[in-house]
């Protein structure tokens, strides 16, 4: 377990333990009215580590002793250069193991995990800006590990997947092969996801490859007269191939 992960789920006397023994280490302290990236220093942070990994720990909304010892007025102050820094972040201060376990543990607490919801959309937004001017391939695959440990470890909810699949034309979408990602983590029912008009046929056929689609439900679209020649096509040869 990495120090964040450490301080991220570490029950409320331990945390407070990690910080006092973190802020007695400090001899000259840089910025006496801004404690907290002195201890990040002291811990072998960035500050962002530190604040993400204290301010998704629920247990610190009962600490004001912690929030002192950081620096921070309240929990609200926290929250917000917390929030500031997991949506602008791309993979610098915050590492992609340090984003996968915040993933992996906001699902436990249904407070993050709403706030959770909030944050995804503009962060996501961000990478994505990013990876469009830079076609960066160490940005790609981060934001393909971040994609699919948003799926398959619970911070998603429906009304994220559904936002994500009304942009049908996505290059993202593309790229992360995201309807897939939806079915597998079952957010939505693949026989509501398969008859949607707006799920392209590529995206459809990939998911018959990869046989999530049973025989009987591909039978019953090629019945519905209103399909497009393109997609109807595509069942057709791959209903052919189920049947080999």
């Amino acid at each position: 377990m990495t120090l964040f992960e450490e301080l991220l789920t570490a029950p409320g006397e331990d945390l407070l333990k990690i910080l006092l023994k973190a802020a007695a280490r400090i001899r000259n302290p840089s910025e006496p009215n801004r404690p907290a990236r002195d201890i990040a220093k002291a811990l072998g942070l960035t500050h962002a580590q530190l604040v993400c990994a204290c301010g998704f720990n629920p247990a610190i909304r009962e600490l004001p002793d912690v929030l002192e010892i950081l620096g921070f007025p309240g929990y609200d102050a926290l929250a917000q250069t917390r929030n500031r820094y997991f949506t602008t972040d791309i993979y610098d201060r915050l590492g992609i193991k340090d984003v996968l376990a915040v993933y992996l543990h906001v699902p436990k607490d249904m407070k993050l995990l709403q706030v959770m919801q909030y944050l995804l959309g503009t962060r996501l937004q961000h990478i994505e800006e990013r990876i469009e001017a830079t076609v960066n391939s160490l940005i790609i695959e981060r934001y393909k590990k971040e994609m699919r440990s948003i799926y398959n470890d619970g911070a998603a909810q429906i009304e994220f997947a559904e936002e994500r699949l009304a942009n049908t034309h996505s290059g993202f979408r593309a790229l992360l092969n995201e309807v897939t990602m939806i079915v597998e983590s079952r957010l939505i029912p693949i026989g509501d996801i398969f008859f949607r008009d707006n799920i392209l046929p590529e995206e459809k056929r990939r998911l018959i490859i990869k046989r999530l689609i049973p025989r009987a439900l591909v039978q019953t679209r090629l019945k519905d007269p209103g399909i497009s020649n393109q997609e109807r096509k595509m069942l057709e040869e791959q209903l052919l191939l189920i049947e080999q």
